[in-house]
């Protein structure tokens, strides 16, 4: 009975391992491109020194950590609650475990059918729009700059944030996994000599951006009402009507040739 016993203790602890080190996987997540990334390492800040206050003996400085962690929890909470609620919210609709690839395929379909709407309507109309899709790297830096919204997609929300005079037309629009993260950003002008003279600020921001992230771009000429694709600093031209939304597809999703009989809606111009 011992070796059976101990085969199943063993068999408990690797399951057990692997539960929390899922859920802790999702939970870093939830938390990915977020400020909590900045808040967690404050927290090691303050563990490391109070590691440090005890090896080598600075009371002071040790008594200050302990009080920090008796009301730690507390803090944690009232600091991470829109992780926390975000993450009750996905373990209520049975997210937090359970996410297949389909899902992930159609919010991804999602994300590039609104783009190219609000691209397509915005040609039309000669309207001046620059829309970068954040993928692995995260862009929280040029996220500060702007006026943080946290808002679902859609062709709508970019079309009315584009808008000449309203608040936020002017910067650029960042897009996380379906949310618009903030609008008016500002981002990195490319030094590149490589970039055409009759280029304005837009396409080259859309260019600065992409040299140091691996984020795509999409960017709508004010002047001429082109589209142009931005990815890893190289800036393609003139990409419009379905060619534009296969060109969004095949750089969102990771195996595009499993959805290629999905087709966008057709944008209608109400100009007539």
């Amino acid at each position: 009975m011992e070796p059976l016993q101990d085969l199943w203790q063993m068999l408990s602890a690797v399951v057990d391992i692997a539960i929390v080190s899922y859920v802790f996987y999702k939970l870093l997540m939830l938390i990915r491109g977020t400020r909590a990334i900045q808040l967690i390492q404050g927290i090691v800040i303050i563990v490391l020194a109070w590691v440090m206050s005890s090896l080598l003996n600075l009371r002071t400085l040790e008594w200050l950590m302990s009080q920090a962690f008796t009301y730690g929890v507390l803090v944690i909470m009232i600091i991470f609650q829109p992780e926390l609620r975000r993450a009750l919210e996905q373990l209520g609709r049975g997210r937090f475990f359970m996410r297949t690839n389909t899902q992930r395929e159609n919010e991804l379909l999602a994300v590039a059918e609104a783009c190219y709407k609000a691209a397509v309507h915005m040609s039309q109309r000669r309207i001046g729009a620059l829309m970068v899709l954040e993928r692995k790297i995260g862009l929280n830096d040029i996220i500060e700059t702007g006026t943080r919204l946290e808002a679902k997609l859609s062709a709508e929300l970019l079309i009315n944030l584009f808008t000449p005079l309203t608040p936020l037309h002017d910067g650029a629009v960042i897009i996380r996994d379906g949310v618009i993260m903030a609008a008016g950003c500002y981002l990195p002008l490319s030094e590149s000599p490589f970039i055409d003279k009759d280029l304005g600020t837009r396409h080259r921001a859309a260019v600065g951006v992409s040299e140091v992230a691996d984020c795509l771009c999409v960017v709508v000429s004010e002047e001429t009402g082109q589209i142009s694709l931005v990815s890893d600093g190289v800036l393609e031209r003139n990409v419009a009507g379905e060619e534009l939304f296969q060109r969004l597809r095949e750089a969102l999703l990771p195996n595009p040739k499993k959805v290629r009989s999905f087709r966008p809606k057709r944008e209608q111009n109400s100009d007539g």
